[in-house]
């Protein structure tokens, strides 16, 4: 990291972005091509869950090359100043790199369904519809790498 002073080094910091964020941008490579998607997610012992359909174009992608990496950030805001190159922001900001597997076992669909609702409901339990299941495509990436940065300026 070129700017050591907006490195985050606490890991619970950087947990506690990931619980806080509503949105992550996973990362793709389409041979050649970078590809990105913003997702709802869940974030729960150094893996992140996604719901999506079992067709389109992440999961083409993630079928050729399960290699990832994310992006979610925190608290942005512009600090504006009278002069064009004094402008910056503030941010907390997490990103990391990780393997995306499909999970396919119905008990394993539910407990990360359960992570995912968790983070944006918390403290209620949900019940999944058989049909729901079954049509859910659940990804999970384990995070294999992870830093964190944050500016107040």
């Amino acid at each position: 990291m070129r700017k050591k002073e907006k490195e985050i080094t606490d890991f619970k910091e950087i947990e506690s972005i990931l619980q806080e964020a509503e949105i992550c941008r996973l990362g793709m490579s389409d041979g050649s091509t970078p590809y990105i998607v913003p997702l709802n997610f869940g974030y729960r012992d150094r893996a992140l869950y996604f719901h999506t359909g079992h067709a389109g174009k992440k999961i083409d992608i993630l079928k050729k090359n399960n290699l990832v990496c994310f992006e979610v950030d925190i608290d942005a805001e512009p600090i504006r100043s009278d002069i064009a190159c004094d402008w910056s922001m503030k941010y907390r900001s997490v990103v990391g790199t990780g393997r995306a597997v499909f999970i396919t076992d119905r008990g394993e669909k539910e407990r990360a369904l359960g992570i995912i609702m968790a983070h944006y409901s918390p403290n209620r339990a949900w019940a999944y519809r058989e049909p729901s299941l079954e049509k859910a495509c659940i990804i999970r990436v384990a995070i294999e790498e992870i830093s964190g940065r944050a500016s107040d300026s």
